[in-house]
């Protein structure tokens, strides 16, 4: 199929997780749009994939897109990358997405690993609904302002935080929820390091605050619901 962009997910850690589907896509596009083209580079030897790879992050994402919408609508395949996981997701790519929908290009998920899904599958929190929050900002009043609305969100809540900001952010959710209240910590998922632990906020942030190894690596923290806090 010509003039087609893939949105293709890829392993968060383990490589297994990559799907058979997504290396046949990898190996067979004109070019992949990789947020870090060095870390790509690094996946697609592994893989053992020869693909030309095309920066496309936060910073040139606009100006690429157009380039990369001319490459598709002369007949070109192309696929589109992030990091780790699933593109978009708290990563860039909406942009060029929306430029070859606009172009009337068509654009084909190859789904695949995604932390904010695995770590809702995990933790042990009601999923029938659930918010997605992403990081929140690192510092300041708008960060507490942030933390105090999660307190009372009335659906399961997802979080990004980076490892240096964790013990942080359990703390200043610990000063704001019920004794009670839970919270899932899922780090380094998939990886030789994977850690889940759930427990009540001030609990947890003790646990973390002792133990320097869980303030490394990627993070996401599963909220339950403010109504309840499962046992």
């Amino acid at each position: 199929m010509s003039s087609v962009l893939y949105v293709v997910s890829t392993p968060i850690g383990h490589l297994d997780d990559i799907s058979r589907r997504a290396i046949e896509v990898l190996g067979g596009v004109d070019w992949v749009a990789a947020e870090d083209t060095r870390h790509s580079q690094r996946l697609l030897d592994q893989l053992g994939i020869k693909a030309r790879l095309i920066s496309c992050h936060d910073h040139n994402e606009a100006q690429r897109s157009d380039e990369l919408v001319s490459r598709l609508k002369n007949g070109e395949k192309g696929a589109l990358i992030s990091d780790a996981g699933t593109p978009l997701v708290s990563d860039p790519g909406y942009r060029l997405v929306r430029a070859c929908q606009q172009a009337e290009i068509q654009v084909v998920p190859v789904p695949g690993a995604s932390a904010l899904l695995s770590a809702l599958a995990v933790a042990g929190q009601p999923c029938d609904r659930f918010l997605f929050e992403g990081f929140i900002p690192s510092k300041g009043a708008a960060r507490q302002q942030v933390i105090e609305r999660l307190a009372t969100e009335a659906v399961t809540t997802i979080v990004y935080e980076a490892p240096h900001r964790v013990l942080s952010f359990l703390q200043a959710l610990a000063a704001v929820v019920d004794v009670d209240r839970e919270i899932t910590l899922c780090r380094e998922l998939t990886k030789q390091f994977e850690t889940v632990r759930r427990g009540p906020v001030a609990q947890m942030a003790d646990w973390v605050a002792s133990d320097s190894n869980q303030q490394r690596g990627e993070l996401v923290l599963v909220l339950p619901p403010a109504a309840q806090s499962p046992g």
